[in-house]
């Protein structure tokens, strides 16, 4: 498949999140599902800064096949007052090995696991209305009590 739309990636920020401990709500039809409340955090990149305000979730199921299906609801607060809404969906999974070595909270290099989602945002109008306007993915890096997520526009 060609690249004839001439797609490229251009790095918009990275959010370092506190994370509370994984909460497991039960088995369902479609898996084990849980919640990882968001606690606080700080986003940085070269057009927006600002912190990741507490009282955000995400919502997680691990399915059968072991893949952890993600949709994370969170608010941004830019350093000059603006809110941004972020609804995040993705995918995490790996070897079941290293799969457990996340769950028991052990550091675990990203490269040993795929960790991506597609975010969306809502952004009021002016300096941040960029957010509105473009598409997104993000990877992701997740620690015991953290999560490092790299967004990218996709140009």
């Amino acid at each position: 498949m060609t690249n004839s739309g001439g797609i490229k990636l251009a790095f918009a920020f990275s959010v370092i999140g506190e994370l509370a401990p994984t909460v497991v709500l039960g088995t369902g039809p479609h898996g084990i599902r849980r919640m990882v409340p968001i606690l606080s955090g700080t986003f940085t990149g070269p057009q927006i800064r600002g912190t990741l305000m507490p009282g955000g979730i995400d919502w997680q199921i691990v399915r059968p096949d072991g893949i952890t299906e993600i949709e994370a609801h969170y608010s941004l607060q830019t350093d000059d007052g603006a809110l941004i809404r972020v609804i995040n969906r993705g995918y995490r999974h790996g070897p079941a090995e290293v799969m457990q070595r996340l769950t028991v909270g052990e550091a675990v290099d990203p490269a040993e696991y795929y960790f991506r989602a597609a975010p969306s945002f809502e952004a009021p109008e002016g300096r941040y209305d960029w957010l509105n306007r473009y598409l997104f993915i993000s990877t992701g890096e997740r620690r015991s009590k953290a999560v490092t997520l790299n967004f990218y526009q996709v140009l």
